[in-house]
């Protein structure tokens, strides 16, 4: 799974008598024409994509899933040593959810074609490619996401091109090259997945802007996805993670402690969706910090707080250091100089107030967690608004509790695009794991977050709908009488009605045999004054219908009698 390294060498033999020179590799193309040069061959890849069946996609997508969970562990080593962040065992689990998991999910999901029809309706669904989409992917997820975006392109039959984030290059590109070389193999056009071989943000933002791009499908820093979203193409998004979860003072505090810590210490914390910030009712407050404390959490003292709080973020651009995202809670400690237990798995803040002068409320993608001890549920809910609104809106919340209303009543109020109840924030916010969420490595924050979507991005987002709707006339229907009678002697009931005036449709022949008169004399004993209007035919004309009319307007009946089959 090795990159090759492009020879930047080149030595030519000379004739004999003249000395060796060495001739330098032509300089590199520029951005745009860098670009230029990947989406033609993308175009190329779409049209080749029109001609092909769903047996066909889903035979491409199958070998490309096989691909990447055959190499899930080498794909994590390159990732771990390229970037020096996050565990090389969760990585494997991530390359793993992001194609096996990701697999299944849509397998069998309609993506050529007519993929809906309703008969009754008249309406037929078809699905055709949005188009070449520009794939943007972090250094937190890179092989990952890499596969991710990869799969859920083809299965819709979009070319992607990727821009990789510059310290995950190697391992990005290793990713996208299995996947490609399997799609390939399997029937798939040769340049259905492509990626910038020389990043930089020129290139990138040359990328998103390109015209023959349809699509942006950013992850990363909120600068990226600001650009994706400021390109002038449609975009989908996510926005930054702080996440808060509220352990209630009803919930299962021993779940709640090792659901928080394993979720926060995956991957040293770079998920997105994991916990940034734990709010505790204070009648369970001691209850639960020494539980964190005997599974592995540090807490730390005051003094330990600003050390911390100095390392992690970065006062100048009010945001984390790159310093501590993915980094092991010891090793962040001792870059703060703090000396902590060697089994240490989180550092543990607790914190008072929200905002830039509480710089550890922000969102920190390493083992450190807020905390915060509060007395009241209503003080508990706006603590998370508020941690919400200070860098995460729209994204994820979790709370622990085993009572409903509590859990509902915070599900309505959080500006939270997901709300996880007792399940842990990072596997919980991905989908399928804890939920039956859709899983996915981008995760929409709505217009919380100024993102397009508030839904867990999938090939459903990768799609055209085309609608066929036939002329279909809308329905007809009338209004029975909420009372009917029948069986022998049921015309007695008429006597019941209440009214003035009453008008009897019939045809000729119910008044030949004498029904009429029966239901004429069961309305007078009523006190009706009764008008017949007997000029019904079997298939009546609209002449009739409209001489019915003004009998009854000149009339003005208050009930009417339709008697007989034309009536």
């Amino acid at each position: 799974m090795a990159t090759p390294v492009p020879q930047q060498v080149e030595e030519v033999v000379p004739r004999q008598g003249k000395r060796q020179e060495q001739l330098a590799a032509p300089a590199p193309p520029s951005a745009e024409q860098e670009i230029g040069l990947l989406v033609s061959r993308a175009q190329d890849a779409l049209k080749g994509f029109q001609t092909f069946t769903q047996a066909e996609v889903d035979a491409i997508v199958k070998a490309m899933a096989l691909a990447g969970v055959s190499h899930r562990l080498e794909l994590a080593r390159m990732a771990v040593d390229e970037t020096h962040k996050g565990v090389f065992e969760d990585k494997v689990i991530k390359n793993q959810f992001a194609t096996e998991y990701i697999y299944n999910d849509i397998k069998n999901l309609k993506t050529v074609g007519v993929i809906a029809e309703d008969p009754q309706a008249g309406t037929v669904e078809i699905a055709e490619p949005v188009g070449i989409i520009a794939g943007i992917t972090p250094v937190t997820n890179p092989t990952s996401t890499t596969m991710f975006k990869a799969i859920s392109a083809l299965k819709a039959r979009n070319p992607i091109i990727f821009a990789f984030h510059p310290q995950a290059q190697q391992c990005s590109a290793a990713a996208a090259r299995l996947l490609r070389d399997a799609a390939v193999d399997a029937g798939a056009p040769a340049h259905c997945i492509q990626w910038i071989e020389h990043p930089s943000v020129e290139a990138t933002n040359a990328l998103m802007q390109h015209p023959g791009i349809a699509l942006i499908l950013a992850t990363g820093g909120g600068a990226m996805v600001k650009a994706a979203y400021s390109s002038g193409k449609p975009a989908l998004g996510v926005g930054p993670g702080n996440v808060p979860v509220y352990i209630e003072h009803t919930a299962d505090i021993n779940m709640a402690v090792n659901d928080i810590l394993m979720s926060k210490t995956f991957d040293n914390g770079m998920i997105c969706a994991s916990e940034q910030s734990v709010i505790i009712d204070e009648a369970i407050a001691e209850q639960t910090v020494a539980r964190f404390i005997s599974q592995g959490a540090y807490v730390l003292n005051p003094a330990e707080v600003l050390k911390v709080e100095a390392l992690a973020i970065d006062s100048k651009k009010c945001a984390m250091s790159p310093a501590v995202v993915g980094q092991p809670a010891t090793k962040i400690a001792e870059m703060a100089g703090i000396t902590v237990p060697a089994q240490t798995k989180v550092l543990i803040a607790p914190l008072q107030g929200v905002g830039p002068e509480t710089p550890l409320s922000r969102e920190k993608l390493s083992p450190i967690l807020g905390l915060y001890t509060v007395k009241t549920t209503e003080e508990a809910f706006a603590l998370c608004e508020q941690l919400l609104q200070f860098g995460g809106l729209g994204h994820t919340a979790g709370i622990f509790t085993n009572n409903p209303q509590i859990a509902r009543a915070y599900g309505q109020r959080m500006p939270a695009s997901r709300v996880l109840v007792n399940a842990p924030t990072s596997f919980g916010g991905i989908g399928d794991l804890y939920n039956t969420l859709v899983p996915s490595l981008t995760l929409g924050c709505g217009s919380y977050g100024g993102n397009s979507t508030s839904e867990n991005v999938s090939v459903r987002n990768l799609l055209n709908i085309k609608r066929v709707s036939k002329r279909k006339e809308r329905m007809k229907w009338f209004k029975v009488p909420p009372k009917i009678f029948f069986e022998k002697g049921c015309l007695a009931y008429l006597r019941q009605l209440d009214g003035e005036r009453a008008i009897i449709i019939a045809d000729p022949a119910m008044v030949k045999l004498g029904y009429v008169k029966q239901v004429e004399r069961y309305l007078a004993d009523a006190g009706m004054t009764v008008e017949i209007f007997s000029e019904i035919e079997p298939d009546p004309t609209t002449e009739t219908l409209y001489r019915g009319v003004e009998r009854m307007r000149h009339f003005q009946p208050d009930t009417i009698v339709a008697f007989g089959g034309g009536s």
